[in-house]
């Protein structure tokens, strides 16, 4: 493990420089001129993954520097929670890795109220009729994406902490029916599914951010491993890990005829131009990493060597260590139609918490 210990010790070097020249109020989301940035706005979805990393550095060094930001941060977030209308299916992605996270590591009584508040703003998105959570607002009433099995967790959670058991069951409901109908039979997934938002049934599914209807966008399939392997952790019910390891298989076999082992946004998509997405390969290798610890032993070794073949080679190709670029993950991908070639927040995010895991450290902000 001499690459791991290398490698974090490279994270913590960085950190120790970034979150020191990073304002305290910034909701990062990319960088320009080598500098972090976010454009996005409070409500964006991504705005939970600076708190997220630096809680994780919290937890491995104990550094109250990165507490005090991190704090700070979570506090500037109740703008976007006390404004509902602006919300969707994304306060997961935004509460888990924020208050979860500090309630996890130092029991911030203030912090599990925001969470459990954002768990009954989730909850209150779940189409009965259709056993799913609804995405995004507008006039989009029936629409589901893969992207919610990562926002199921905070529902979990939210029954560990209440013993309410209404939030794991639409948390339930809602893995069950992307199992359904996101899952493709070769482990593929689709990235939208609509459905009837009076009846429930199956509508259509939608290219979304992917090359198109059919194909397989990458960090859609990451999503799903991760997504499922959580929600297996959270019930132990075996589809879920069944799941999981599908789409990884499917992920990791499309991965083997890549020279650099580094996912490109969609696996269907043109051979030109293309374009890579190191955010899909981190999210995957994380989710492959609980797999591992959750399969017999003999499985172990398929999840959690491609994990460290996708870091190993990310790393070395795609990391910045320099002093003056803030991110550390290079070559991130928004879709494949936007966003080339551009560091993401959640790039660095996945990629130090997977370090995080080899290390040992088994706290799941998730």
């Amino acid at each position: 493990m001499d690459w791991v210990d290398q490698t974090w010790q490279k994270i913590e070097k960085k950190l120790s420089i970034t979150s020191k020249r990073t304002d305290n109020n910034l909701l990062v989301y990319t960088t320009e001129n080598n500098r972090f940035v976010n454009k996005r706005g409070i409500f964006w979805w991504t705005n939970g993954f600076w708190p997220g990393i630096l809680w994780l550095m919290y937890s491995q060094t104990k550094d109250e520097s990165y507490k005090k930001i991190a704090n700070n941060l979570e506090v500037i977030l109740d703008e976007a929670l006390s404004n509902l209308e602006h919300l969707h299916h994304d306060v997961g992605f935004m509460w888990l890795l924020s208050s979860v996270a500090n309630y996890k590591l130092t029991g911030n009584p203030q912090s599990k109220k925001r969470a459990l508040t954002a768990a009954n703003i989730l909850a209150a998105r779940f189409n009965i009729a259709g056993n799913f959570i609804r995405a995004w607002n507008e006039d989009r009433f029936g629409w589901a994406i893969i992207d919610c099995m990562m926002n199921i967790p905070l529902l979990y959670w939210a029954t560990e902490q209440t013993q309410d058991p209404r939030f794991k069951h639409i948390a339930q409901g809602h893995a069950n029916r992307t199992l359904e109908t996101f899952i493709r039979p070769d482990g593929s997934v689709n990235h939208i599914n609509v459905f009837g938002p009076e009846t429930g049934e199956f509508v259509e599914s939608l290219g979304g951010q992917g090359y198109g209807l059919g194909s397989s966008w990458t960090r859609g399939q990451a999503w799903a491993i991760y997504g499922f392997i959580l929600s297996y952790i959270y019930t132990k019910e075996q589809k879920y890990l069944d799941a999981a390891k599908s789409v990884s298989h499917y992920f990791i076999a499309a991965l083997a005829s890549k020279d650099d082992f580094v996912p490109d946004c969609d696996f269907r998509a043109p051979k030109e131009p293309i374009y890579k997405d190191t955010t899909a390969g981190v999210i995957a290798a994380c989710g492959m990493i609980e797999i591992s610890k959750n399969v017999p032993e003999f499985e172990k070794d398929l999840y959690l060597n491609s994990a460290m073949k996708i870091l190993k080679q990310t790393e070395q190709r795609y990391a910045d260590w320099s002093e003056q670029e803030d991110s550390i993950v290079q070559a991130g991908t928004e879709s494949y139609n936007n966003g080339h070639n551009i560091p993401i927040i959640y790039g660095d995010y996945f990629f130090i918490e997977a370090i995080s895991k080899l290390r040992g450290n088994d706290i799941l902000f998730w």
